[in-house]
């Protein structure tokens, strides 16, 4: 049987069993609407607060500031398009980097359709945007600055508490996409300076379809969904204590997981050590050599496309930054962004870590990918 190893954790992250513990008494105890103040509702309401208080202290926030929602997207969304309603007048300059989520570029685009002016950030050759981007701006109105923490393809940290003491120079709203970032750094809204930060609950070990998005105190920001008056009248739906309970538990895990980043960026090291050893240049690393997170290694395979490589693996799970349609490739934005060499980018592939990820499987993954790619390189000059 091919030895299965999971180096996707960037995409989604299982579910860790102190979280399954956590979420299992809900089945049976909370079987009433957190709204209601009966004795069924309140089991659910206690949960709802807990996870609140959970996700708050992890970022160093206020438990009031945290709106529960369905996942980093929602979060995303209702970041964006909250704060440019709210505002009540079109014309102003919405500013996102080159290399932000689909989850933050569409909800962008959207808002450009309906009066905004869209801002479009470049980063360098290490996907970080510089402190002074925002200087190509002076002049014009910025209501809002959307930039991811960390990126999800190469894991590049982005310089947040400088663009946001830059963005707030000017007036300016301030939103952070924090879903690859919690539970592997760590992240503080108020050293980060921003305003509004989201989280996605799969991303660090809690269940699929919960996250949270912290809105700083007395920021007025218009719901995404509307309805009745939850999560105090910023996003309408009956909570799931359940998945709540989920999400808090992986929030109050995360601290011990910090703990023991060092122990996974060795890993990673490792991993990119034996790389290098048996395939010398042809492997290039991608993105910021320090300002990354300790889980995430992305390498370019030097005239081999990336799924072809992971096609070779097939006990490994791992993304790659490009794909073949047509006879062509398809380069991710993130990759052009960085004006990675087409030859390095269609070979991409991004390796990323959990901390249940063992020596034996990161030496298991790299002699798989090793051997792939001398595979890839005997039929070229066979």
């Amino acid at each position: 049987m091919t030895e299965q190893i999971y180096l996707d954790h960037n995409a989604s992250t299982p579910i860790a069993p102190e979280v399954r513990d956590a979420m299992l008494p809900l089945l049976e105890e909370a079987q009433g609407n957190p709204s209601s103040s009966h004795w069924a509702g309140r089991p659910a309401r206690a949960a709802v607060q807990k996870a609140r208080e959970q996700v708050a202290a992890l970022i160093g926030a206020s438990p009031a500031e945290i709106v529960l929602t369905s996942g980093g997207s929602e979060a995303n969304n209702t970041a964006l398009k909250g704060v440019w309603y709210a505002a009540g007048k079109p014309g102003a300059v919405v500013a996102i980097s080159a290399v932000e989520h689909p989850a933050t570029v569409e909800p962008a685009r959207f808002l450009a359709v309906h009066g905004a002016e869209l801002a479009i950030l470049p980063v360098d050759e290490t996907c970080r945007v510089a402190p002074d981007a925002l200087d190509v701006l002076a002049g014009r109105e910025l209501r809002l600055l959307s930039v991811m923490h960390a990126n999800n393809e190469v894991g590049t940290l982005q310089p947040i508490s400088e663009l946001a003491a830059a963005a707030h120079a000017v007036g300016a709203v301030v939103h952070c996409d924090a879903a690859q970032s919690v539970g592997k750094v760590p992240v503080d809204v108020e050293r980060l300076g921003v305003d509004l930060l989201s989280i996605a609950g799969h991303k660090l070990h809690a269940p699929k379809g919960i996250g949270a998005l912290y809105v700083r105190s007395g920021l007025k920001l218009e719901s995404l969904i509307h309805g009745a008056g939850h999560e105090s009248g910023r996003r309408a739906g009956t909570e799931s204590a359940l998945l709540a309970a989920g999400l808090g538990a992986a929030c109050e895990l995360a601290a011990s997981h910090l703990a023991g980043s060092a122990m996974v960026r060795d890993l990673r090291d490792g991993l990119w050590a034996r790389l290098c050893a048996g395939l010398g240049d042809s492997v290039v690393r991608l993105g910021h050599p320090e300002h990354v997170l300790p889980n995430t290694l992305a390498v370019g395979f030097r005239g081999c496309v990336g799924g072809g490589i992971l096609d070779r693996c097939p006990g490994l799970a791992a993304s790659t930054g490009a794909a073949c349609h047509g006879g062509g490739r398809d380069i991710s934005a993130t990759l052009r962004a960085m004006a990675v060499d087409p030859e390095i980018a269609a070979g991409s592939v991004r390796l990323s870590l959990g901390y249940e990820t063992t020596a034996a499987e990161v030496i298991a993954a790299a002699d798989m990918l090793i051997a792939a790619a001398r595979e890839i390189e005997s039929g070229r000059s066979g």
